[in-house]
């Protein structure tokens, strides 16, 4: 997998798969995080001359809905760039701007079908390829996977923190190693339970999650909540069992709240391991959108030292699966 710092970029035009989703409530930007990200790789290239042409999406629109549209988040991406950014409607015509932002990539269909065509238009706008979105890099959409067939393809520099702090996890991290597990979906999440109980000392699993496992088969290291409060939320016995065991802890990844944290009455677990892990004297790591939200709600971000921007994608690389935007990257031929 080639980073960006390898290739000859000036005078050219560069397109880069951004991560610019964004919450948006009421017009409003919530939290410009994931904008901040994508801004060390779009300087670099800015100041190697290359010009930009930026994709990315805000949700899931099945249509062009006005109130997810990336007008939005121009003024943003222009403030933070220090650069006027130009924002192109359509994916007809060229443009000479030294920055373009082409509108909401969801607004196509053809982009989740990963059209052929569609994806040569995409490319058509630009000489080479940056993926800077490892969130959705377990898709097989034509801004992931369409463009890289066309154009040389290299990796932004977050991108490869965000591989590289993984990477640890699976292969290089100081024992002893505790994953946490909680949410739902077990269908997506098992595999990762299964994988990181093979690299972890210890997996700890809550949320929703702990009763959905009860009748999965688990390895001996795989500790499941003993108690809980409701079905929403592990009781005060699984608060006390996994604080103890994070406090051991040299390594932590965690993916998934402990319960419905977003209610009063049943966030006291999420809060107690949140606070667990920012107090442990480990390598902290921490994915996936609620999580996130979580562990910010109780204004503990700060006192970890990674935080992922991908949450399926996480889990995905966890569990050992290959990821379409990595595989189109060459990082498995390395």
């Amino acid at each position: 997998m080639k980073s960006i710092k390898e290739a000859d970029v000036s005078g050219k035009r560069v397109i880069v798969r951004c991560d610019f989703d964004v919450p948006v409530n009421d017009g409003k930007i919530g939290d410009d995080t994931r904008i901040n990200d994508s801004i060390p790789t779009l300087k670099y290239l800015l100041g190697k001359g290359a010009k930009l042409f930026l994709i990315s999406k805000i949700g899931r629109p099945k249509f062009r809905d006005p109130s997810l549209s990336f007008k939005l988040i121009l003024p943003k991406v222009s403030e933070k760039l220090g650069k006027e950014v130009v924002l192109k409607e359509n994916v007809e015509g060229d443009s000479s701007e030294e920055v373009i932002l082409l509108e909401n990539i969801r607004f196509w269909p053809e982009e989740k079908k990963n059209d052929l065509e569609f994806g040569k238009k995409l490319a058509s706008f630009g000489d080479i390829y940056v993926n800077e979105c490892f969130a959705t890099s377990h898709r097989t959409d034509a801004s992931i996977v369409g463009i890289p067939k066309i154009l040389p393809a290299f990796a932004g520099l977050n991108l490869i923190k965000e591989v590289n702090e993984l990477e640890k996890i699976l292969k290089d991290h100081e024992k002893p190693l505790v994953a946490i597990v909680g949410g739902a979906k077990l269908e997506t999440k098992l595999p990762a339970i299964n994988n990181l109980a093979k690299v972890s000392d210890r997996v700890l699993v809550g949320g929703r999650l702990m009763f959905e496992v009860e009748r999965q088969t688990l390895p001996d290291n795989v500790v499941i909540a003993p108690d809980d409060i409701d079905q929403k939320d592990i009781g005060p016995k699984s608060v006390d069992s996994f604080r103890k065991i994070i406090q051991e802890a040299k390594t932590i990844v965690w993916n998934g709240p402990m319960g419905v944290f977003e209610e009063e009455k049943y966030s006291d677990g999420t809060k107690q391991i949140a606070e667990a892990v920012a107090l442990a004297d480990a390598h902290t790591i921490i994915g996936g959108g609620d999580t996130v939200a979580a562990v910010d709600k109780y204004n503990l971000l700060g006192k970890i030292d990674y935080v992922s921007t991908g949450g399926g994608a996480m889990l995905d690389f966890l569990s050992g699966k290959k990821l379409p935007g990595l595989i189109a990257l060459g990082y498995y031929d390395d």
